[in-house]
Order: structure tokens, then C-alpha cells, then sequence
């Protein structure tokens, strides 16, 4: 669908406005963001709705089409705007509270008869649309499809799997394309050549049953890309996931930004007390690493032991025990190996205070997901790592109502589904690894796949990408039984730990060993002093695709910075304005030296202490391929 007809222009009303007679073809008067830069106007076009979105008065997303009943005639029976402004308090995040600020065009539709509303949404951050049937008839076949009528020197990103995610690409080019052979995959990051940036992706799927995850493509003869996912469902109600359109002006602004926890539905759990963010220490990728007094780490009750005394010592909340654990799986059956005692494992980690998280998959056969989740509860555990079910949406779904029904932390491994915002809803879907985690198959791991991820896999939410190595040169020796034998991990140890920090996550998954991280404890101190997930404020300081990322998080008044930067290095100037005026503040710099390479010298580090005041300037100079971290918190002295 092209529409080339001028879009005309009123002032919104901030006010409930209702339009009570037919209107079968009339511009709509456009909804503007509350801080005036965004506006969306929605006009039919020979019986066919299309939508425009301006940025500071640039046109961002041309006229495009958008529809619930593809090919059908739609006329808009009614309209009213409202506005509204609330505050609300995340279990866990980035922030302690978030504003949901927005004005809303509430359209009354008839597509060929079927009564629809369409909610469109303008936020200071972006743009959001859903639709909503009360009365679908039997023989209907909705699907929602909405075009992005981006410029044809637009930039486009997206993930990849375990891949490099995509990108540079220019959506000029595709345009000469007979066709686009890949899926593309949410969400898309887009540099526009009109300034900002744009995200596009979606949120709260989990309120939208019948509907699968968001996929794009892009139409060669229309020179559009587009989405378009068909409603597989037998209910007579219907409800659209919210498509957005996130505009910043910084990429940085895009992981911070809000629209896709404000639009989520809210927190669903009666009690969700017992949930609680954390970091984990993660026996998989230890497996054949021999600590400095002899010991070797394998599948045993002792290794697992020693694992749960460090995360005791150090504040660590969780130990992550991967599949090892059992050795058949059938129904309302798991067959637990006999090189461990599970059960004492388990004892041992409560009488330490330590949760015990433990991995399940369908390979070793079938439990039964009714019955897996009570069987956790009753083992003692706290959570689960479910792995291999892949863009499932009623499968994932599902195992998130039960495991919180059971009272159980869920971490999805293997390209889940991402629901993005369903942290509000359920936020004992505590992380995913919707990105290349650090420690698999190692196909794209570098400093700039990282940057990348951080930038555009990271958009959709929580992210489990197990970062954190500190002994570099023993996984790159291939001394890890489980661990990818390729020698490619490139990064330095510095950048480890800033990595923690600048992947948003409500659990750090710790893939070393133990010693490993005791070996280099002054190091550490930053990963341990890190309340993951319970941050009142997050920054980012600096991003660039490609090039680095920074990022600051505030618990109370203690800050935590984190920098990472590409190849060949450089320094990024961290300007302290964020600190309380008038008081001094200690300093930990945990920095690379002259000597850190990533590729040749990773473990190179040094730890300083200093004091700095609001309006210093730290320069964070990085290695290639390197990191730099500080901890600030209040001078007592």
C-alpha cells in the first residue's frame, strides 16, 4: 500500500473529545506527544487507513499503511483523545519509578462491518498502535499489518542470532532487490537520515493470545518494509501486541527509554515479594578448570559445594546448576545423575542462603510442563533455565504463568521469544538470551558484536549473555570441557566487568570459575558491589554503533560506570554531572594499562582509588577492544 495523500494538521485537544456521527472519509486530527516533538496523524485514503509520524516537524515514517483486516474498507465511526499521566513502581529495572505520560487517539472502526478500535499512543519517546475487537465474527480473518514508510537512505540493524547482527543496511538498496531472502527480526534499529533514531519492535504480546511474534519484511514494489502477523485464534475477542516507534535523538536514549514497559500490562501477581534480582555464579562453562591448589571442577557434589561457599562469601544469591544434574527425562519422571548429591546440594545452599536456579530442556525427554514447574517447587529450587523451545509464544507464555504460579524465577536460553515488557507483568521472567551469549558457540563474539548487541538486541528487554570471564587466557586455551574450543574470546578483563553493568539483566549470569574471580578480587569488587537489578537511575553516558557504549546506573547514592569501546580503543570524557552538588565522593577506577590488548594481553588491569565532585570530567582512556569501570558512592570521612 502507497498513500500519497497530504496528511492535514490540527491542534490536539488534551481533553476526552467525541465525534458521534459517521465520518466514512476524513482526516483525522493528529495526536501529539506531551512534550509537542512527536506527533502521529492518521488519515483513510480511498477506504484505507494510513498513518504519519513527524519528529520536531520532520517527517520520519511517511505515509503508511496500517490495518487490521488487510484489503478491507474501513470508515471511522467515532473519535475521542484523551490524555493521561501516572506514576508507577517497577518490582525490578532501571529505574525505582517510571512516568507513563502520554496522549491517546482512541478511533472507532468499521472494517466492512467489524466494529474495531484503534489506539494510538504519542509519548515523548515514541508512538505506539492497538487494536482491539469485542465481537470477532466466526468467519473473519484479521491480521495485523502495519507498513514503516522509512526514507530510502535510512540505515537499518537487527539481531542475528548467534550471528554478527545485520546492519548497515540501506533500505535504498533493498529497494532494487527482486526480493529480501532473509527473516528479520525484532527489534530494528534504523539511523534516519532526518536525525533521530528510531526503534521499531513491539510489547506485550503476552496480553495478545493468537498472535505470534512481530516478524518484518520488506515490500520491493512498494518500497516499504512491513509487518504483518496473522491472528490464530478461535476467540471472539481479539487484542493487538502495541506496535512501536521509539524516536530518540542519542541511540544511547533507546535503552532507556520507557514506551515498552508503559504500554505492557501491569503487574499480574497478587505477592510478587519473593522475587528477587540477583547475580549467579553458573557451573557450565567451568567443567574441567583446575583451580591453583589442584581441585578440577567437573560434575560432583563437591564442585558444587565450593561454588555455593563462593557465592556465600561474596553476596552472590544464586548458584545456576545447567543439566548435568539429571541424565533422563520422562513423563513426570527426572532420572538424577549419580555423580551428585542434589539433595544436599540443596540443603548445603540453604543452610548458606544461597538459591539454587537448575537448567531443564526437552532433549533428555519429556517431564510435562504442567508437572515440571510443582516438581521445582518441591525440589527446593528457585528458579529455572528452560532451554531450546525457540519463538514458541504459547509455550513461553504459558511457562511463565507457572512458573510464577509455583513461585519460580524464569531465564529462557536459546533465541526465546522476547515479550518485551512482560517484566511488568510477570517480572519473574527475570532475564533471556535473546542476543549471542558470551559463552556458547563464540561465532561472532568480538568488541564490536558486543557494542552491537548491547545497541539493538537489548531494546526488547532483560538479556542473559553471560558475561564476566576473568580468566581469559584459560578459556581461550580450551581448558573448559563445556566451553567452545575455538580461541576467540576477544576482550579484555576490564571489559568483563563493565560488560555486567551495561547489559541490563535481573540476573548476571557469572560464567567463571569461582577462583577465577578470587584471583582477581580487587576486580571483582565492582561485579560484587553491583545491586543487579535495583537501580534507581540509569544513563547512558555514550553510544555509538560500532564504536563504545557507557553507562551509568544509580542505587541509592552510590553510582556504578561502565565503558567499553571497540577497536583500536580511545577515551570517552565521563562528565560527573550527575553527582549531588556540594559533596565529595570516593572513587574506584578499574581500568586497563598501557600494556592490555584484547586479543594479546586481556588480563592487563590496574585499580586506583580517587575523589571527585559533581562537574569533574574523567577521562575513561580503553585498551583496544577494553573497558573502564568506577564506583562512586558518598566520602564518610
Amino acid at each position: 500500500m502507497i498513500y500519497k495523500k497530504t496528511m492535514v494538521r490540527a491542534v490536539v485537544l488534551f481533553c476526552l473529545v467525541f465525534a458521534c456521527a459517521c465520518v466514512p472519509s476524513k482526516t483525522v486530527d493528529p495526536v501529539t506527544s506531551p512534550d509537542g516533538a512527536l506527533s502521529v496523524a492518521v488519515d483513510i485514503v480511498d477506504g484505507e487507513l494510513a498513518y504519519e509520524v513527524l519528529y520536531k516537524g520532520k517527517q520520519v515514517i511517511a505515509p503508511s499503511g496500517l490495518s487490521l483486516f488487510p484489503g478491507a474498507k474501513v470508515v471511522v465511526a467515532g473519535t475521542k483523545v484523551r490524555t493521561s499521566k501516572t506514576e508507577w513502581e517497577p518490582l525490578w529495572g532501571q529505574f525505582d519509578k517510571i512516568t507513563d505520560h502520554y496522549n491517546e487517539l482512541v478511533l472507532s472502526l468499521k472494517y466492512d462491518g467489524v466494529a474495531a478500535n484503534l489506539y494510538v499512543r504519542a509519548y515523548d519517546g515514541g508512538a505506539a498502535f492497538r487494536y482491539e475487537v469485542d465481537e470477532l465474527p466466526s468467519d473473519a480473518q484479521p491480521a495485523y499489518f502495519i507498513e514503516y514508510g522509512l526514507s530510502q537512505n535510512d540505515e537499518v540493524y537487527m539481531p542475528a542470532g548467534e550471528g554478527m547482527p545485520k546492519g548497515p543496511i540501506v533500505l535504498g538498496d533493498l529497494a532494487q532487490m527482486d526480493s529480501v531472502p532473509d527473516p528479520w527480526q525484532m527489534p530494528l534499529v534504523v539511523e534516519t537520515a532526518q536525525g533521530p533514531f528510531v526503534a521499531l519492535l513491539e510489547s506485550d504480546l503476552v496480553s495478545a493470545p493468537g498472535f505470534s511474534v512481530i516478524d518484518f519484511d520488506f515490500d520491493t514494489k512498494g518500497d516499504k518494509l512491513f509487518s504483518n502477523n496473522r491472528f490464530e485464534a478461535k476467540d471472539d475477542k481479539l487484542k493487538t501486541p502495541w506496535r512501536l516507534i521509539l524516536l530518540e535523538g542519542n541511540i544511547g536514549d533507546l535503552i532507556t527509554n520507557p514506551v515498552p514497559l508503559n504500554v505492557a500490562a501491569p503487574l499480574a501477581l497478587e505477592d510478587p515479594s519473593w522475587i528477587k534480582p540477583g547475580k549467579t555464579l553458573w557451573d557450565w562453562r567451568v567443567h574441567g578448570y583446575t583451580a591453583a591448589d589442584g581441585f578440577t571442577y567437573g560434575i560432583n557434589t563437591e564442585s558444587y559445594l565450593r561454588f555455593i561457599d563462593f557465592a556465600a562469601e561474596n553476596g552472590i544469591g544464586y548458584f545456576l546448576v545447567d543439566d548435568a544434574w539429571y541424565t533422563d527425562v520422562s513423563e513426570g519422571h527426572i532420572e538424577m545423575s549419580d555423580k551428585l548429591d542434589l539433595e544436599k546440594v540443596m540443603q548445603y545452599a540453604g543452610d548458606k542462603g544461597v538459591s539454587i536456579l537448575l537448567y531443564y530442556d526437552n532433549h533428555k525427554g519429556r517431564y510435562g510442563d504442567a508437572a515440571l514447574f510443582p516438581y521445582y517447587r518441591e525440589l527446593g529450587a528457585k528458579g529455572i533455565k528452560y532451554g531450546f523451545q525457540g519463538k514458541n509464544v504459547p509455550f513461553t507464555r504459558n511457562a511463565i504463568q507457572m512458573s510464577a504460579e509455583n513461585g519460580l524465577l524464569i531465564d529462557f536460553h536459546d533465541g526465546p521469544v522476547p515479550f518485551t515488557g512482560i517484566t511488568r507483568t510477570y517480572p519473574n521472567a527475570i532475564t533471556r538470551e535473546y542476543c549471542h551469549a558470551q559463552q556458547d558457540s563464540r561465532r561472532a563474539f568480538t568488541p564490536q558484536s558486543f557494542i552491537r548487541m548491547a545497541l539493538i538486541n537489548a531494546l526488547q528487554g532483560p538479556l542473559d549473555m553471560n558475561n564476566g570471564v576473568f580468566d581469559i587466557g584459560s578459556v581461550n586455551a580450551g581448558e573448559r570441557e563445556k566451553g567452545p574450543k575455538a580461541k576467540n574470546l576477544y576482550t579484555t578483563v576490564t571489559a568483563e566487568a563493565a560488560r555486567t553493568l551495561i547489559i541490563f539483566s535481573g540476573l548476571v549470569c557469572l560464567p567463571d570459575a569461582p577462583e577465577a574471580y578470587a584471583e582477581k578480587g580487587d576486580l571483582f569488587e565492582f561485579v560484587k558491589q553491583m545491586p543487579v537489578g535495583q537501580w534507581d537511575e540509569t544513563r547512558i553516558l555514550h553510544a555509538r554503533m560500532d564504536q563504545y557504549i557507557s553507562t551509568a546506573r544509580r542505587s541509592g547514592a552510590d553510582w556504578f560506570v561502565g565503558s567499553v569501546h571497540n577497536e583500536p580503543g580511545g577515551t570517552l570524557p565521563i562528565a560527573l554531572d550527575f553527582l549531588e552538588e556540594g559533596k565529595e565522593y570516593k572513587v574506584t577506577y578499574y581500568e586497563d594499562t598501557d600494556e592490555t590488548h584484547f586479543k594479546n594481553n586481556p588480563e592487563a588491569y590496574r585499580v586506583r582509588q580517587g575523589t571527585v565532585k559533581k562537574g569533574d570530567l574523567v577521562r575513561a582512556k580503553m585498551a583496544p577492544g577494553g573497558g573502564h569501570c568506577m564506583w562512586i558512592r558518598p566520602n564518610e570521612n
